[in-house]
């Protein structure tokens, strides 16, 4: 399963470099929890969440993001942001995939707050 998220990741990535999202960083991981992507989109920061539900038998992929995975991500989100100069704007958004194909991508921009 892994190795599908790892693909569901990496065709992500593409989606959002396509559409002027540079990507920073890939798979941040501290005590606190990962990163799936660390982007900037102009001058914000973004913090991305990459999800892939093929069943919706438990929730789709929006879903999944329960509020303890937001919680990690915001704790990953400072940690990451401990590490820079200064604190640009960011956000945190959700890639939502169904298959492991590019058209059926859902870019969900401000998925949530910190």
């Amino acid at each position: 399963m892994k190795h599908e998220g790892d693909r569901g990741e990496a065709l992500a990535a593409r989606f959002l470099q396509e559409r002027g999202v540079r990507v920073v960083e890939k798979n941040y991981r501290c005590r606190q929890g990962e990163i799936d992507l660390v982007c900037r989109d102009g001058l914000t920061l973004v913090f991305v969440e990459v999800r892939l539900r093929r069943s919706g038998s438990f929730g789709g992929a929006a879903e999944s993001i329960t509020a303890a995975k937001r919680r990690r991500l915001i704790q990953a989100a400072r940690h990451y942001l401990a590490t820079l100069g200064e604190t640009p704007p960011c956000r945190f958004d959700a890639v939502l995939l169904k298959e492991l194909d590019a058209a059926g991508i859902e870019w969900v921009r401000d998925a949530f707050s910190a």
